[in-house]
C-alpha cells in the first residue's frame, strides 16, 4: 500500500536516519521532509536521495501555521514529528526557544493533523521526560518528572499530544527514546564531539566525575522502533524505545580513547559539572518488544562502526565545527571550571 509521510525535523540527525531508512525499505512510501534548516538541519543529510521522486523537500517552521498546512499540501497519511530543539546545555542557556519549537510547534502540527483528519501522529520524545532514575528502569505509565528545561519542553509537548487524544480523539503515538548515537549527528552531543576532537588531537571535557548513567541506542534501532511504533501502535499509547546498553559516561570516553589511540591521562578533561545534571536514565523497553520489536545493533560494533564513519566523513563534519560551532564551543568550554 502507498503511504505518504510528513516528516518534521527530517534533516536532523535522527529524522534524516529515519528518511533514508524509509526510503530504503519501503519501495511504496513517499516522504514530504518539512524543516527549518536550524544549525542541526543539515541538508547534506539526505544528499543521497534528494535526486529520489518519492522524497520532497519542504522548508519552514513548524510553529508557523500557514508553512505547515502549505507541507501537507493535498494530504498525508501519516506526520512523524522529529522536529525539536534537543540539546540540554543549549536549552539551560535559553529555554525560550524550547519551549516555542517543542510546545507551541507541536501544538501547531496537532491542529493540522486535526483539520486535515490524518490517519497517524507520532511524536518522538525522550526518556528524559521521565527525569533521574535512581534504580530500576522507567515504564510509560510512570509519572513525567523533567529536570531540564529541554526535558519540561518535551514532556509538555508529549502532554498535548496525549490530550489530544482525550479531548479530540486524534490518533497520536509517542515514543521515548534512549541517548542515541550513530553517523551524522550534530558534534555537540557526547560521541560526536569526542570523536571529533580526538581527531582533531584535541582534549575532551567530561562534565563532573563522568559517572553519569546513559542507555545507548544506535539510530537505526531507534527508527526501526519508530517505525514499528507508527505501524503497529495503539492509538493513545507512548512506547520506550531503549537499547539495553547502560554505560556511564567515563566509560563511553575511555572506549573513544582506545578506539583512536589517546592516553586518558592527556586528552581527558574533567570540567564543571551541568547544572542539574540527571545522574542515571534507563528505559523499561517490554511494551515495544511485546509488538516485535529489538535492537539489532549491538553496542560495541555500532560504536565502533560510528568511530570509523567519522574518520571517514571529515568532509561531512569539518564545516560544521568550524561555524557556529566553533562559537557555541568556546561559550561553553573554554572558562567552565576544571575539576
Amino acid at each position: 500500500m502507498a503511504v505518504k509521510l510528513l516528516v518534521t525535523g527530517g534533516c536532523g540527525f535522527i529524522g534524516s536516519n529515519f528518511v533514508r531508512l524509509m526510503l530504503r525499505t519501503h519501495a511504496n512510501w513517499s516522504i514530504v521532509n518539512f524543516d527549518k534548516l536550524t544549525y542541526a538541519g543539515n541538508p547534506a543529510n539526505l544528499r543521497s536521495v534528494e535526486h529520489d521522486p518519492r522524497y520532497r523537500f519542504h522548508r519552514g517552521d513548524i510553529c508557523e501555521e500557514a508553512a505547515v498546512e502549505a507541507a501537507i499540501g493535498d494530504g498525508v497519511d501519516a506526520v512523524v514529528n522529529f522536529a525539536a530543539e534537543t540539546h540540554v546545555d543549549r536549552s539551560i542557556a535559553d529555554p525560550e526557544a524550547f519551549l516555542r519549537t517543542d510546545i507551541l510547534g507541536t501544538h501547531v502540527l496537532l491542529e493540522a493533523v486535526r483539520r486535515h483528519g490524518v490517519a497517524r501522529f507520532l511524536q518522538v520524545s525522550t526518556d528524559e521526560v521521565y527525569g533521574h532514575v535512581a534504580e530500576g528502569s522507567s515504564h510509560e505509565r510512570y509519572p513525567l518528572a523533567p529536570r531540564s528545561p529541554y526535558a519540561a519542553s518535551k514532556a509538555g509537548g508529549d502532554l498535548q499530544v496525549q490530550a489530544y487524544h482525550v479531548t479530540y480523539g486524534t490518533p497520536v503515538l509517542i515514543t521515548r527514546g534512549s541517548n542515541t548515537y550513530g553517523p551524522y549527528q550534530y558534534p555537540e552531543k557526547l560521541i560526536p564531539l569526542f570523536v571529533t576532537n580526538l581527531i582533531e588531537d584535541q582534549q575532551v571535557p567530561v562534565y563532573g566525575d563522568g559517572l553519569q548513567v546513559r542507555d545507548w541506542l544506535h539510530v537505526d534501532d531507534h527508527c526501526r522502533g519508530i517505525e514499528h511504533v507508527l505501524l503497529h501502535g495503539t492509538p493513545g499509547h507512548a512506547y520506550n524505545v531503549g537499547g539495553g546498553n547502560e554505560r556511564t559516561n567515563l566509560e563511553i570516553t575511555h572506549r573513544l580513547l582506545a578506539q583512536l589511540g589517546k592516553d586518558p591521562e592527556r586528552y581527558v578533561r574533567h570540567v564543571e559539572d551541568r547544572p542539574g545534571h540527571d545522574r542515571r536514565y534507563a528505559l523499561d523497553t517490554s511494551k515495544l518488544r511485546a509488538l516485535g520489536w529489538s535492537p539489532r545493533v549491538g553496542f560495541e560494533q555500532g560504536l565502533a562502526e560510528t568511530v570509523t564513519w567519522y574518520r571517514e566523513h571529515e568532509v561531512w563534519w569539518r564545516p560544521i565545527r568550524s561555524g557556529e560551532f566553533a562559537a557555541y564551543y568556546r561559550q561553553q568550554y573554554a572558562n567552565r571550571g576544571t575539576e
